[in-house]
């Protein structure tokens, strides 16, 4: 099982409405919106690190009103 931390830029007022985006997207464990440089922070698991590539690129970065993301894999699970 693989885990990572995706920090999210979002749109100008857009950080609730990305967060209930994400949050239906299988393989999405928790949602958070912060305040910082990033507005909304996701924690995702996966099978592998296909899998983890496939869920940032074709799901969540799919989400309106992302501008960015950062994916941080977690080295410790």
């Amino acid at each position: 099982m693989v885990q990572a931390y995706i920090l999210v830029q979002t749109e100008v007022g857009m950080a609730e409405q990305v967060a209930e985006g994400v949050t239906a997207i299988e393989g999405v464990v928790r949602v958070d919106i912060v305040t910082g440089p990033y507005d909304v922070v996701v924690l995702t698991e996966a099978a592998s690190g296909d899998h983890l590539r496939t869920l940032v690129v074709s799901k969540v970065q799919r989400v309106p009103g992302i501008t960015r993301t950062l994916t941080c894999s977690i080295l410790n699970a």
